[in-house]
């Protein structure tokens, strides 16, 4: 009865464990976020991949890993794609 379909894109929070991502916009409307996420590197085309969800979440960008707020993740919209 249900169609299937894919997740092709979502905030970086959604992401799984392992799963990597090509940030396509970030939506901030904080200055504090704003200046967090320009301090790591993230921008458009960057690729994050999601090393850990609790209690923080771990962001790897390149060699470097980072952890980063939820609020902030819940600014950072991505493509997943395949490993």
């Amino acid at each position: 009865m249900f169609t299937p379909f894919n997740v092709i894109g979502c905030s970086l929070e959604l992401l799984r464990i392992g799963e990597r991502g090509i940030v396509t916009f970030c939506k901030v409307h904080d200055e504090r976020i704003y200046k967090k996420i320009i301090s790591i590197g993230v921008k458009t085309g960057t690729i994050i991949t999601l090393e850990q969800q609790f209690p923080t979440l771990l962001i790897r960008i390149g060699n470097l890993p980072f952890d980063i707020e939820r609020e902030v993740a819940r600014t950072i919209y991505v493509r997943i794609i395949d490993n």
